[in-house]
């Protein structure tokens, strides 16, 4: 097991499993057929990120650098959390951008129910050892424990 220290930008502790991109993570593109055409499997929809698409996100540990595209991205975030459709926990290499924060933080605070653990600032060396498959927990402080 390795660990690796973040910045907690939403709090909470969970265990799931790892999806892993080094591509940066277009929300709506990834999450718009889970959110508009009922993808229970919430199945990553962007064709641009070879190594997600056709992956399913729900319940999972999504490993990534930074998000991109479009400006709807926190709010896209945010209905994928009321509706119960989001990953377990989001965890972000670099500094998370201020619209994931925004979708991050507005589901933390109004979506009750609904835990999403963010953090960021985990480094290039957590996104280059962490796999597809690995055991994630998320501990409250910002620790992530990697156990693959």
């Amino acid at each position: 097991m390795r660990q690796f220290k973040g910045r907690v930008v939403t709090p909470g502790e969970v265990t799931a499993e790892a999806v892993v991109t080094k591509e940066g993570f277009n929300t709506l593109a990834s999450f718009q057929m889970a959110l508009q055409f009922g993808d229970k499997e919430v199945k990553c929809g962007d064709q641009s990120n070879t190594e997600l698409y056709g992956k399913p996100l729900i319940n999972k540990a999504l490993c990534l650098p930074q998000t991109i595209g479009s400006t709807t991205g926190g709010l896209v975030l945010y209905c994928a959390c009321s509706m119960g459709k989001n990953p377990a926990c989001m965890l972000f290499a670099n500094h998370i951008d201020s619209l994931a924060a925004a979708g991050a933080v507005l589901a933390d605070v109004w979506v009750d129910g609904v835990s999403m653990p963010v953090i960021d600032s985990l480094g290039d060396d957590f996104l280059n050892y962490v796999k597809d498959g690995m055991k994630i927990t998320v501990k409250p402080d910002g620790v992530v424990e990697v156990d693959g």
